[in-house]
């Protein structure tokens, strides 16, 4: 099977590092014109630097916007022009325990998190419609489904992002438009890796390792029983972005691990 976005533009938000670099990346090298955003320039350059390498005939340019606001939604929106395809991979994290997250931490959460999704497909689904073809995906989360204890805030977010992905790819049903999220599980992301980075000193132990032990622990159901790469994501969500994967919409696809346990 050959993938092609050749005369696609694609949007990937938040993209300098991690899954959105992965996908961004791939759906470069499969042909597509790729608009890559941070949060700030030197992200942004620093990005697209490594694309150039990594992809010398890739099309990219980058636009550094803060989706936490409306302000920056339209930066970005303003900047972007034409999009065939949207991935909204905006996100923040974080653990905190219920009685300890503020209201400014729920609001920032939602901005960020449902928000930016909301604006961006406002945005650019009405062009798709119109074209006759068009590919929105939610990076969501397995704790969409598995909602984590300590971080119920991000939780009820990333559910969020479910409804709104089904409702909208029913209401452009017939279109040709497809509306999907992808649940990615643990994942070898770049702010995990930040995260273990100490632990790495101190132990002698491989990120791929420490992942190991994390998910024995907290995610003892994962059927892989390691963490996912950011390209096993991305090959998904550029897979769900394809004209092969014209006939998916309004789904919920999980790059889980198998953590999620039942058999839908």
């Amino acid at each position: 099977m050959k993938i092609s976005f050749t005369g696609k533009t694609a949007l990937v938000t938040a993209s300098t590092g991690g899954i959105g670099y992965a996908i961004a990346k791939l759906l470069g090298e499969s042909g597509a014109q790729v608009i890559i955003n941070g949060r700030s320039e030197e992200s942004v350059h620093r990005a697209l630097d490594r694309l150039h390498t990594d992809v010398p005939a890739m099309h990219v340019k980058g636009i550094a916007a803060d989706l936490g606001s409306d302000a920056g939604c339209q930066r970005l929106i303003d900047a972007a022009g034409h999009v065939d395809v949207l991935v909204n991979n905006a996100g923040i994290y974080g653990p905190l325990d219920f009685f300890e997250t503020s209201d400014a931490t729920w609001e920032q959460y939602w901005q960020t998190n449902v928000m930016s999704g909301v604006r961006l497909s406002r945005a650019f689904l009405p062009a798709m419609q119109q074209q006759g073809w068009g590919r929105v995906v939610f990076i969501s989360s397995e704790s969409s489904r598995n909602i984590p204890a300590d971080m119920i805030h991000y939780g009820v977010s990333k559910t969020a992002q479910l409804s709104l992905s089904r409702g909208l790819a029913k209401r452009f049903a017939g279109t040709g438009v497809t509306v999907n999220s992808v649940l990615p599980g643990p994942t070898l992301s770049d702010g995990f890796r930040d995260m273990v980075k100490e632990e790495v000193e101190r132990t002698g132990l491989s990120a791929e390792e420490i992942a190991k032990k994390f998910i024995k622990a907290n995610r003892p159901s994962s059927i892989l029983q390691r963490a996912a790469t950011v390209e096993e994501v991305a090959n998904m969500v550029v897979y769900v972005c394809s004209e092969q994967a014209s006939a998916t919409s309004g789904a919920a696809l999980r790059v889980d691990g198998g953590v999620v346990d039942d058999i839908l």
